[in-house]
C-alpha cells in the first residue's frame, strides 16, 4: 500500500469518511463523540449500544473528516443482529479509511479475531488498528496490546488513544486524515452531524433507559418518538411524545420500576440531555409498550426504524 501524502504541513485539504468498527463495546461511540467534540451518538457500558450508522463531522483548518460509527460487527443472533451486520458490512465498503478499535485492557478474543479476519477481505481501504481505553490499562498493558494487535494483521498504523483522559486524540485524527482523498469539505461549517434531531432525542432516552438496567434487557429496547414540537405560544419549550418498546411484560414492568419510579428517573436524566441538545426547556412524556419479539419480527422492525 501506497503511502497517503500527509495532509498536515501542506495547503492541501482533505475530505472524506472514516468507519469506526470492532466488537460491541470497545468504545467506538466514546472516540466519536471525544473527536468530534460533542456527544453525536450515545453510549452505554452496554454491548451493541449502537443500531444506527451515526455520522460525526471533525471540522479543522486542514481537512474534514466524517466519522462513521457502526454498530459492533458480530455473529448475529436475531433478524435485528443480522440487519445490523449488514449494514456494518455495506458501510466498511464505502469509507476511505477504516478505524479497527480493540480495547488495552482486555486480551485479544475471538471476537477481535473474527474482525481481523473479516477486515483483511476488504480490498483497496486502508485499515488503521486503534487501541482504545489507555486509561483503563497500566502503561506495560497498553504495550503488549500494541504488540499483539500488530500481529492479528497487517495494518496501515497502530495507535493508542484514550477517549476519556484525551491521550492522542490528535493523533488519532492526524492519522485517519492522512488517508482521505484531497478535496472540498462535504458539511457546511458548524455542522456536527447530520442525525435528525428527533432520532438523536430517540437514543437519548434509550441511553437514559440502559443505564443500569439487568444484562437481559439491553438489546430489548426501541424508543420512538412519536411527536415533538415547540408548545402553542411559546418558543422556550419544546414537547416530545416517545414510546419505550420492549418485548416481554417482565421487561416493561423492569424499565417502569417500583411505583414508576425507575421510568420517571430515565425521564429525568434523558430531559436533561435533550434540553441539551435543543437549546430550549422539555416536557417529555414518556409511554412504555410491548412489541412481542420485535428483534425477530420483520413487521415490527420496520416500524420501529430498523429496515431491510
Amino acid at each position: 500500500m501506497s503511502e497517503p501524502t500527509k495532509a498536515e504541513g501542506t495547503d492541501v485539504f482533505r475530505s472524506g469518511f472514516a468507519c469506526l468498527t470492532g466488537r460491541p463495546n470497545v468504545g467506538k461511540s466514546t472516540l466519536t463523540n471525544a473527536l468530534v467534540g460533542a456527544k453525536v451518538a450515545i453510549t452505554s457500558d452496554r454491548p451493541q449500544t449502537t443500531r444506527r450508522v451515526i455520522r460525526g463531522v471533525v471540522h479543522r483548518p486542514d481537512a474534514q473528516l466524517i466519522l462513521v460509527d457502526t454498530p459492533g460487527l458480530h455473529r448475529p443472533r436475531t433478524l435485528l443482529g443480522e440487519r445490523l451486520d449488514s449494514l456494518v458490512r455495506s458501510t466498511l465498503t464505502e469509507v476511505d479509511v477504516i478505524g479497527f478499535c480493540v480495547p488495552a485492557p482486555d486480551k485479544i478474543g475471538p471476537g477481535d479475531r473474527y474482525l481481523a479476519r473479516e477486515l483483511a477481505s476488504v480490498k483497496n481501504t486502508p485499515v488503521v488498528a486503534i487501541v482504545t481505553k489507555t486509561d483503563e490499562a497500566p502503561p506495560e498493558r497498553v504495550a503488549e496490546q500494541l504488540m499483539a494487535v500488530s500481529e492479528l494483521g497487517e495494518w496501515a498504523d497502530v495507535v493508542p488513544v484514550s477517549s476519556v483522559a484525551g491521550y492522542q486524540l490528535d493523533t488519532v485524527a492526524d492519522v485517519l486524515v492522512s488517508y482521505l482523498p484531497e478535496g472540498p469539505a462535504l458539511y457546511p461549517d458548524g455542522e456536527l452531524t447530520d442525525e435528525p434531531e428527533q432520532v438523536m432525542v430517540a437514543e437519548l432516552i434509550r441511553e437514559a433507559a440502559l443505564d443500569g438496567v439487568r444484562d437481559e434487557l439491553p438489546h430489548s429496547i426501541a424508543v420512538v418518538v412519536e411527536e415533538m414540537k415547540p408548545r402553542e405560544g411559546r418558543d422556550d419549550l419544546t414537547d416530545v411524545f416517545a414510546e419505550l418498546y420492549v418485548e416481554r411484560p417482565s421487561q416493561k414492568a423492569i424499565v417502569i420500576g417500583t411505583k414508576g419510579a425507575r421510568l420517571r428517573d430515565v425521564g429525568t436524566r434523558a430531559r436533561t440531555q435533550i434540553e441539551g441538545l435543543l437549546g430550549t426547556r422539555v416536557y417529555l412524556d414518556l409511554r412504555v409498550k410491548i412489541a412481542k419479539d420485535w428483534q425477530r419480527n420483520p413487521k415490527q422492525l420496520r416500524r420501529l426504524g430498523f429496515y431491510d
